[in-house]
């Protein structure tokens, strides 16, 4: 099963509805297209709805990481909502919990 993002504006900022995996290949590569293209328009309040992801590899976890930091280079803010038990444990065990701003 791929990834699938639909994205929606909400009091300026701009949510992305994520859902499904965040796998090597296209779920990651989906994901770092659409944040990359989000900062190209000048759109720097990001808010990644993980409500409906329900697995990430490593290589989607440092996409994560990855957008985060080009978010946060432009002097934005890149936040992750609604995370499953599986995705909260995960960022948990790989300390980034504490770096990423998890609401």
């Amino acid at each position: 099963m791929s990834m699938k993002i639909s994205t929606r504006q909400v009091d300026g900022i701009t949510v992305l509805d994520l859902g499904g995996r965040i796998t090597l290949g296209e779920g990651s590569v989906q994901l770092r297209d659409s944040v990359r293209d989000l900062l190209g328009k000048g759109q720097k309040k990001i808010l990644l709805n993980l409500g409906d992801v329900n697995y990430i590899d490593s290589s989607g976890i440092g996409e994560l990481v990855s957008a985060f930091t080009a978010v946060s280079n432009q002097g934005g803010q890149l936040k992750l909502l609604n995370l499953t038990k599986k995705v909260h444990d995960l960022l948990q065990i790989n300390q980034l919990y504490t770096v990423l701003d998890v609401h």
